[in-house]
């Protein structure tokens, strides 16, 4: 009996080839196309549906803007007004893919939602899922799906999880595959053409408060235009001329007060995070872990020494830079990740 499996088609080549790649084993594939109300109008007919002419499938098209708005667009302006820097893609594929589009693939009658991410999963013999690494660590998007649920698990499917992005190019254009996107995004999805602070400050009701910037001594230097428009590790716009550059330090809400400092007063040793989501059991006692504290930051060694279920203190074997409160901490052991929670500032 066939499996039916919905694809998530965002229009680039690594879903086009993830659905391909499901054909070919035989699965009953049907593509959703969703639509965050962010987007461009498309033309008529919209571009996606010449994915499903080249690989044979057919598209549906859902429209998931209360959703998305409420979900990620509103956490995302929540966050940055509360001083801390947000991570939309960490709390988009719990709530929007692996929830309101993998609720509608269940109602077409699927069983599974795959999307394009370079992630794997396995079974142990309890029947519990493990979150793992891609094959091409240069490309593994397992960080992105940290904050997923066993029951969403379930229901996902990663096709390219074994392959690299390299074979993944190569495959489409042996087929002779055309995506819709003439290149990946690599940025945030809802913001085009405006700086995050831009994108803020255009938001109904929203009116910036400009305040002081200090340095850790607690000297004046001069004054911002907004906390929305730093995070942490920040360089840029911060406008103090200083024989060496400054960096944001810390980000005080409650003075309004944007704390400056060198390279060196960004780094270190230990954080406290919270919310954490454990995707199997959570630890009791300290655990070696390696943590990830961005997407584009390579693990480092550490000890997580947890504070109840789902809280914990990370001590770096070396210190870190640029600790951000509001961006992910993922936990791994080797290839396997263990969970993630929200960096917090003590």
């Amino acid at each position: 009996m066939k499996h039916t499996t919905a694809i998530a088609i965002s229009g680039g080549i690594d879903s086009l080839m993830a659905a391909y790649l499901l054909k070919e084993k035989g699965h009953n594939v049907i593509g959703i196309h969703f639509r965050t109300g962010y987007e461009p109008e498309p033309p008529v007919p919209h571009p996606v549906y010449r994915v499903a002419d080249q690989i044979g499938i057919p598209i549906k098209i859902l429209d998931i803007y209360p959703d998305f708005k409420k979900k990620v667009v509103d956490y995302f302006i929540e966050t940055y007004q509360q001083g801390k820097t947000p991570n939309p893609c960490l709390v988009c594929n719990p709530t929007i893919k692996f929830g309101t589009v993998l609720n509608y693939a269940k109602k077409l009658g699927s069983s599974y939602l795959a999307t394009g991410h370079y992630a794997r999963l396995e079974k142990d013999q309890k029947g519990r899922l493990h979150l793992l690494k891609g094959m091409d660590h240069d490309k593994d998007q397992s960080y992105f799906l940290a904050f997923m649920s066993q029951e969403q698990l379930a229901g996902a499917c990663f096709p390219l999880g074994d392959l690299t992005k390299s074979d993944v190019t190569r495959r489409a254009r042996e087929k002779g595959f055309t995506p819709v996107l003439s290149r990946e995004s690599q940025d945030i999805c809802f913001i085009k053409g405006k700086t995050y602070g831009e994108f803020i400050a255009l938001q109904k009701g929203f009116e910036p408060q400009p305040g002081s910037i200090k340095d850790i001594q607690g000297n004046r230097l001069g004054e911002h235009s907004g906390l929305h428009l730093f995070t942490i590790g920040q360089r840029r716009g911060i406008n103090c001329p200083a024989a060496e550059p400054y960096y944001v330090v810390r980000i005080d809400l409650q003075q309004n007060l944007l704390v400056v400092g060198s390279k060196k007063d960004l780094l270190t040793s230990e954080c406290s995070v919270t919310g954490i989501n454990w995707i199997n059991d959570h630890p009791t006692s300290p655990l070696k872990v390696d943590t990830r504290v961005r997407y584009r930051h390579k693990a480092v060694a550490s000890t997580l020494y947890p504070a109840g279920t789902d809280s914990a203190i990370i001590r770096f074997e070396t210190p870190l830079a640029a600790i951000t409160p509001g961006q992910g901490a993922v936990f791994y052991q080797g290839d396997e990740v263990l969970g993630g929670g929200w960096l917090t500032v003590e």
